[in-house]
């Protein structure tokens, strides 16, 4: 099967294209920066990327949104990860959490773009926000999120070990599944 991924972000096409080697699927990356809406919710505003980019994008073609999401900031960045990373990085957001519970999670939400519409998967990774950043790899929080039954933080994983855990990879695998299911 061959997908076409639209992000401008090459850390995630990196991610998804080694999972999808790994299981025999091609990934085209349609290597594009768009602007993405301001909202509550990661579904909503991966939604609006995926309603503003059809008709600019030849169908199918998948894109995702992901936010991090700490227990005790009330799910705070979540949405506004990407804003959040940009201004205060991994350091504020640990500043933020001192004195405080460190639960958190990912989410990823990918909006699948055809002819039938649009689709939503999302995979959820859950952990907690380490006291400092570690590691090397990966990319925005992955040097202070540490998957749960883990010891280490997502940016000291090689890119195999991070798609064991990875929140994008599971929300790549329910869309997988459809796919593999509605050909049939």
């Amino acid at each position: 099967m061959r997908l076409r991924f639209v992000t401008s972000n090459e850390h995630k096409f990196r991610e998804i294209s080694a999972f999808l080697a790994m299981h025999g699927d091609e990934c085209e990356w349609v290597r594009m920066k768009y602007e993405e809406i301001q909202d509550d919710t990661t579904e909503s505003i991966s939604l609006a990327s995926a309603r503003f980019l059809r008709g600019k994008v030849p169908e199918p073609f998948f894109l995702e949104d992901t936010g991090l999401y700490i227990d005790s900031l009330k799910g705070f960045p979540g949405p506004y990860s990407s804003y959040v990373q940009s201004t205060i990085g991994n350091s504020g957001i640990l500043s933020l959490l001192k004195e405080k519970g460190r639960e958190a999670s990912f989410r990823t939400v990918i909006s699948y773009v055809s002819g039938d519409g649009i689709e939503q998967f999302t995979g959820i990774l859950k952990g907690s926000i380490a006291q400092e950043e570690r590691g090397a790899s990966g990319f925005g929080f992955d040097p202070i999120f540490i998957p749960r039954d883990s010891s280490k933080s997502l940016a000291e994983m090689s890119i195999d070990e991070k798609n064991q855990h990875s929140h994008r990879i599971n929300a790549l695998k329910l869309f997988i599944a459809h796919l593999e299911k509605s050909q049939q």
